[in-house]
């Protein structure tokens, strides 16, 4: 099955919007480049971000299955570049191919499992543990085990971190400073987080 024939492809800027809650029902999304993060924004603006999408990642296959839009929009944190597959070549192309039907369900256990540890997270009142779960949870995705440690080789800020932990950002940064100072992370210039094996020897949660 040639997916290139049926996937659109679409490029966005840092910053921008690429689909809104009402839209998510429409395409399943496929991340070339570049990556998104899923968010939900509160009545007073503040936003809270619920994933973040890299290379490889796709979303958006849930509201094609049942029809419901989710509730979060999508934007850019990198100018990115995504693949559309349409609900009518989902249905047509996808779910009635068997091996990629098992992706998908694959994919729906593992959002669901996602969605377990996020409502553990958010449990949480201290908000050390809250942010040692969420770095925790992107290694698990993201990261590379090397002889020092984990590395994330993503380009996450202090405000990432504090939106997914749905703490302030200057109490994140007070966070990863203390973790810095402790020896349990290691800042590699913007693009890349070293985990050591301390920081996971000190998880108190999952």
């Amino acid at each position: 099955m040639d997916l290139r024939q049926i996937i659109r492809e679409k490029h966005f800027e840092k910053n921008q919007v690429i689909l809104l809650e009402d839209q998510t029902s429409r395409y399943m999304y496929i991340v070339y480049s570049g990556k998104v993060k899923a968010v939900q924004t509160s009545s007073s603006g503040k936003e809270k971000i619920l994933a973040i999408h890299e290379r490889g990642s796709y979303f958006g296959e849930m509201a094609l299955l049942d029809g419901k839009t989710s509730p979060a929009t999508v934007i850019a944190m990198e100018d990115t570049a995504v693949g559309l597959i349409g609900k009518e070549d989902f249905e047509e192309r996808l779910l009635k191919n068997e091996r990629a039907k098992r992706e998908v369900i694959s994919l729906l256990c593992a959002r669901l499992r996602e969605a377990w540890l996020m409502l553990k997270v958010f449990s949480f009142a201290d908000a050390e543990q809250r942010i040692r779960a969420i770095l925790n949870q992107i290694s698990s995705h993201y990261g590379v085990k090397i002889e020092q440690g984990t590395i994330i080789r993503m380009n996450l800020t202090h405000q990432d971190i504090a939106d997914c932990a749905c703490v302030s950002r200057e109490t994140a940064s007070r966070i990863l400073h203390r973790f810095s100072e402790a020896g349990e992370i290691e800042n590699f210039g913007y693009k890349s987080v070293l985990l050591k094996p301390v920081f996971f020897e000190k998880m108190q949660i999952l």
